[in-house]
Protein backbone atom coordinates (compact mmCIF):
# COMPACT_ATOMS: atom_id res chain seq x y z
CA UNK A 1 0.00 0.00 0.00
CA UNK A 2 1.04 3.37 -1.02
CA UNK A 3 1.97 6.40 1.36
CA UNK A 4 -0.75 7.73 0.19
CA UNK A 5 -2.77 5.37 0.69
CA UNK A 6 -2.32 4.66 4.40
CA UNK A 7 -2.47 8.74 4.95
CA UNK A 8 -5.99 8.71 3.33
CA UNK A 9 -6.78 5.61 5.12
CA UNK A 10 -5.74 7.40 8.51
CA UNK A 11 -7.39 10.38 7.54
CA UNK A 12 -10.27 8.18 7.03
CA UNK A 13 -9.84 6.62 10.31
CA UNK A 14 -9.99 9.72 12.40
CA UNK A 15 -13.13 11.70 10.52
CA UNK A 16 -15.22 8.00 10.84
CA UNK A 17 -14.13 8.11 14.31
CA UNK A 18 -15.15 12.09 15.69
CA UNK A 19 -18.20 11.53 13.77
CA UNK A 20 -19.31 9.35 16.05
CA UNK A 21 -19.57 12.00 18.81
CA UNK A 22 -19.27 15.02 16.90
CA UNK A 23 -21.94 16.31 14.18
CA UNK A 24 -20.20 16.91 11.10
CA UNK A 25 -20.66 20.44 10.19
CA UNK A 26 -18.82 21.01 13.38
CA UNK A 27 -15.82 18.63 12.73
CA UNK A 28 -12.43 20.89 12.14
CA UNK A 29 -9.61 19.63 10.04
CA UNK A 30 -7.01 20.65 12.93
CA UNK A 31 -9.52 17.74 14.63
CA UNK A 32 -8.86 15.39 12.16
CA UNK A 33 -5.14 15.92 11.76
CA UNK A 34 -4.40 16.34 15.84
CA UNK A 35 -6.33 12.48 15.57
CA UNK A 36 -4.22 11.14 13.42
CA UNK A 37 -1.09 12.59 13.71
CA UNK A 38 -0.42 14.63 10.19
CA UNK A 39 -0.23 18.21 9.52
CA UNK A 40 -2.95 20.35 7.94
CA UNK A 41 -0.90 20.49 5.18
CA UNK A 42 -0.64 16.73 4.87
CA UNK A 43 -4.46 16.68 4.95
CA UNK A 44 -4.80 19.37 1.80
CA UNK A 45 -2.12 16.84 -0.04
CA UNK A 46 -4.87 14.72 -0.24
CA UNK A 47 -7.95 16.20 0.23
CA UNK A 48 -9.91 20.17 -0.71
CA UNK A 49 -12.22 19.65 2.71
CA UNK A 50 -13.70 17.36 4.67
CA UNK A 51 -16.45 16.66 2.26
CA UNK A 52 -13.95 15.80 -0.11
CA UNK A 53 -12.81 12.92 2.46
CA UNK A 54 -16.52 12.21 3.50
CA UNK A 55 -16.84 11.08 -0.41
CA UNK A 56 -13.22 9.33 -0.82
CA UNK A 57 -14.61 7.48 2.22
CA UNK A 58 -17.92 6.19 0.96
CA UNK A 59 -16.45 5.70 -2.27
CA UNK A 60 -14.08 3.21 -1.46
CA UNK A 61 -15.85 1.45 1.18
CA UNK A 62 -19.21 1.45 -0.47
CA UNK A 63 -19.22 2.48 -3.99
CA UNK A 64 -16.01 1.03 -5.20
CA UNK A 65 -18.13 -2.07 -3.79
CA UNK A 66 -21.06 -2.19 -5.80
CA UNK A 67 -19.06 -3.22 -9.26
CA UNK A 68 -20.17 -6.72 -9.46
CA UNK A 69 -23.81 -5.56 -9.10
CA UNK A 70 -24.04 -3.07 -12.14
CA UNK A 71 -26.70 -6.05 -13.64
CA UNK A 72 -29.95 -7.55 -13.59
CA UNK A 73 -29.02 -10.61 -11.62
CA UNK A 74 -27.10 -8.39 -8.60
CA UNK A 75 -28.47 -5.18 -8.39
CA UNK A 76 -30.87 -6.47 -5.52
CA UNK A 77 -28.06 -7.76 -3.55
CA UNK A 78 -25.59 -4.26 -4.48
CA UNK A 79 -28.65 -2.48 -2.97
CA UNK A 80 -28.81 -4.73 0.35
CA UNK A 81 -25.16 -4.49 0.73
CA UNK A 82 -25.44 -0.37 0.64
CA UNK A 83 -28.03 -0.48 3.60
CA UNK A 84 -26.41 -3.16 5.50
CA UNK A 85 -23.05 -1.03 5.31
CA UNK A 86 -25.49 2.14 6.27
CA UNK A 87 -26.96 0.06 9.41
CA UNK A 88 -23.50 -1.10 10.48
CA UNK A 89 -21.94 2.36 9.92
CA UNK A 90 -25.62 3.98 11.59
CA UNK A 91 -23.87 6.88 13.25
CA UNK A 92 -21.82 8.16 10.96
CA UNK A 93 -24.17 7.37 8.09
CA UNK A 94 -26.64 9.38 10.12
CA UNK A 95 -24.34 12.16 11.14
CA UNK A 96 -23.75 12.47 7.06
CA UNK A 97 -27.50 12.77 6.42
CA UNK A 98 -28.34 15.48 8.97
CA UNK A 99 -25.22 17.20 8.84
CA UNK A 100 -24.93 17.54 4.54
CA UNK A 101 -27.24 19.64 2.65
CA UNK A 102 -30.30 17.95 1.73
CA UNK A 103 -29.07 18.78 -2.21
CA UNK A 104 -25.69 17.01 -1.53
CA UNK A 105 -26.83 14.04 -0.39
CA UNK A 106 -29.78 13.52 -2.73
CA UNK A 107 -27.38 13.84 -5.56
CA UNK A 108 -24.77 11.45 -3.82
CA UNK A 109 -28.04 8.79 -3.60
CA UNK A 110 -28.54 9.82 -6.81
CA UNK A 111 -24.97 9.38 -8.61
CA UNK A 112 -24.63 5.81 -6.70
CA UNK A 113 -28.13 4.68 -7.13
CA UNK A 114 -28.40 5.42 -10.66
CA UNK A 115 -25.08 3.91 -11.49
CA UNK A 116 -26.52 0.87 -10.87
CA UNK A 117 -29.74 1.35 -12.45
CA UNK A 118 -28.29 2.51 -16.07
CA UNK A 119 -26.21 -0.91 -16.48
CA UNK A 120 -29.29 -2.75 -15.18
CA UNK A 121 -31.16 -0.34 -17.78
CA UNK A 122 -28.38 -1.25 -20.90
CA UNK A 123 -28.48 -5.11 -20.28
CA UNK A 124 -32.39 -5.18 -20.72
CA UNK A 125 -32.46 -2.83 -23.70
CA UNK A 126 -30.19 -5.14 -25.32
CA UNK A 127 -32.57 -7.95 -27.19
CA UNK A 128 -34.82 -4.26 -27.34
CA UNK A 129 -34.46 -1.34 -30.09
CA UNK A 130 -34.74 1.19 -27.54
CA UNK A 131 -33.22 4.59 -27.27
CA UNK A 132 -30.68 5.74 -25.43
CA UNK A 133 -32.73 8.64 -24.53
CA UNK A 134 -35.36 6.13 -23.51
CA UNK A 135 -33.32 3.81 -21.18
CA UNK A 136 -31.39 7.08 -19.57
CA UNK A 137 -34.96 8.18 -18.85
CA UNK A 138 -36.24 4.44 -17.21
CA UNK A 139 -32.92 4.62 -15.43
CA UNK A 140 -33.57 8.11 -13.84
CA UNK A 141 -37.28 7.12 -13.25
CA UNK A 142 -36.50 4.38 -11.04
CA UNK A 143 -33.51 5.67 -9.33
CA UNK A 144 -35.67 8.71 -7.89
CA UNK A 145 -38.24 6.22 -6.44
CA UNK A 146 -35.43 4.25 -4.99
CA UNK A 147 -33.38 7.62 -3.63
CA UNK A 148 -37.21 7.98 -2.17
CA UNK A 149 -37.38 4.95 -0.17
CA UNK A 150 -33.70 5.74 1.03
CA UNK A 151 -33.93 8.96 2.40
CA UNK A 152 -37.50 7.96 3.67
CA UNK A 153 -35.63 5.14 5.71
CA UNK A 154 -33.06 7.35 6.68
CA UNK A 155 -35.72 9.77 7.91
CA UNK A 156 -36.87 7.33 10.02
CA UNK A 157 -33.42 6.81 11.53
CA UNK A 158 -32.49 3.33 9.01
CA UNK A 159 -34.16 1.18 11.92
CA UNK A 160 -36.30 -0.83 9.31
CA UNK A 161 -34.19 -4.17 8.83
CA UNK A 162 -32.40 -3.82 5.46
CA UNK A 163 -33.76 -6.91 3.74
CA UNK A 164 -37.22 -5.72 3.97
CA UNK A 165 -36.45 -2.60 2.38
CA UNK A 166 -34.40 -4.78 -0.32
CA UNK A 167 -36.84 -7.01 -0.66
CA UNK A 168 -40.00 -4.12 -1.16
CA UNK A 169 -38.37 -2.33 -3.90
CA UNK A 170 -37.38 -6.03 -5.14
CA UNK A 171 -40.89 -6.82 -5.74
CA UNK A 172 -42.14 -3.50 -6.86
CA UNK A 173 -38.92 -2.94 -9.73
CA UNK A 174 -38.99 -7.08 -10.70
CA UNK A 175 -40.57 -6.82 -14.47
CA UNK A 176 -41.28 -2.99 -14.26
CA UNK A 177 -38.26 -2.30 -15.60
CA UNK A 178 -38.33 -4.61 -18.65
CA UNK A 179 -42.48 -2.89 -19.16
CA UNK A 180 -41.01 0.14 -19.13
CA UNK A 181 -38.56 -0.59 -22.04
CA UNK A 182 -40.95 -2.31 -23.77
CA UNK A 183 -43.21 0.74 -23.64
CA UNK A 184 -40.93 2.69 -25.15
CA UNK A 185 -40.14 0.26 -27.77
CA UNK A 186 -43.87 0.57 -28.93
CA UNK A 187 -44.61 4.84 -28.23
Amino acid sequence: MSYSQITKNALARSLKKLMLTVPLNKITIRQITADCGVTRHTFYNHFRDIYELLGWVYRTEVIEGLEPYRNVAGWKQGFLSVLRYTQKQKTMCLNSFHSLGREHLEKFLYDVIYGVAIEVVRELAQDRDVSLRAQQEVADFYTLAVRGQVIEWLNAGANTDPVEIADKVGKILDGNLARSLENYRHG
